[in-house]
């Protein structure tokens, strides 16, 4: 009878399946939410044009994986995703910056985002540049403030404000489009190189988000850690899906300019590894990205697992 119930438990624990996850909706009601806290942290005051342009990017839409992965982290340690709020806007706000500095002439030189005319083509470069310093000033004032105002203790506030800094700074984004830029046009851009540009620029913000969550929804360091790498599988994985759809995908179903990072002379994964071993290279991502997530409770982990399987998958 021994060898029976143990057969029958483990049979019941292969047939034990989660409560399907809505991720539509779950995507949804999280973008609603973080859009209407994005809405009231950067209200429109004097000087009006300036707000105009922070504004104008930071609510221009978007899927707000970032903020989103920021409040699924810290409700998968056992934090109130509403704690993480002020973090997850502050995440988004470095992410609007980036976008709008990346986009200027000196940089990337781009007229269209999200479908739209980009930040200097319709408040010109001056108050693209200083629409971005706002936001990422912005951006810490806010995570400091309002974290502070939903009860979490100072120690974790301070340990989010230093893995928000690093993931701006000269070993975070701004060290991406340094290797970025520099590399443009040469012969000799290495996988290595690539890597590097993309762990910084992409992954790097991404991390940012999912540990800050994890840090202010009182996840230990172990959580941390795993959370840690889970982010920058994902933030890879991101950037080799962007670097597919952009020579498979029209600027219609992009919503940004198609071929660019082609005609650019752009080094992509493709261009190093070619398409089918870039598909394998996301495939290998996702994998150590789902590996990460093993340990964790299946139902409070849904999010996340849904969350890499969209970037996996998504089509602009």
């Amino acid at each position: 009878s021994c060898r029976i119930s143990a057969k029958a438990k483990e049979e019941k624990a292969e047939t034990f399946r989660p409560p399907t996850f809505d991720f539509r909706a779950y995507l949804a009601e999280k973008a609603a939410a973080v859009n209407t806290a994005l809405d009231l942290a950067i209200p429109l005051r004097q000087p009006l044009k300036v707000h105009e342009s922070m504004r104008y990017s930071l609510l221009a839409g978007g899927k707000r994986v970032r903020p989103i992965l920021c409040i699924a982290a810290c409700e998968l340690v056992g934090g109130q995703g509403t704690a993480a709020m002020p973090a997850a806007c502050a995440v988004e706000m470095v992410h609007t910056m980036s976008l709008m500095h990346d986009d200027l002439p000196c940089m990337d030189n781009d007229d269209l985002r999200r479908g739209k005319p980009t930040n200097h083509k319709v408040f010109g470069e001056g108050l693209a540049i200083l629409g971005g310093d706002a936001l990422l000033a912005g951006a810490f004032e806010h995570v400091a403030r309002a974290t502070a105002e939903e009860g979490i203790p100072a120690d974790k506030i301070v340990r989010s404000i230093a893995e928000l800094a690093k993931c701006v700074g000269a070993e975070g984004l701004v060290a991406g489009q340094v290797v970025d830029i520099s590399s443009e046009g040469l012969e000799s851009v290495t996988l290595q190189d690539l890597e590097f540009i993309h762990l910084h620029k992409t992954a790097a913000l991404l991390e940012a988000a999912v540990v800050m969550g994890a840090i202010i929804g009182g996840g230990d360091d172990e959580k941390v850690e795993k959370l840690r790498k889970f982010a920058r599988s994902i933030g890879l994985l991101f950037q080799v899906v962007d670097d597919i759809l952009d020579i498979t995908r029209s600027s219609d179903e992009l919503g940004k300019t198609a071929g660019k990072d082609l005609a650019s002379d752009k080094t992509t994964y493709p261009k190093i590894l070619g398409l089918d071993k870039s598909r394998l290279f996301a495939d290998k991502l996702k994998k150590v990205a789902l590996e990460q997530l093993a340990g964790f409770d299946p139902i409070t982990a849904a999010p996340l697992l849904a969350l890499t399987n969209y970037i996996a998958r998504r089509g602009n």
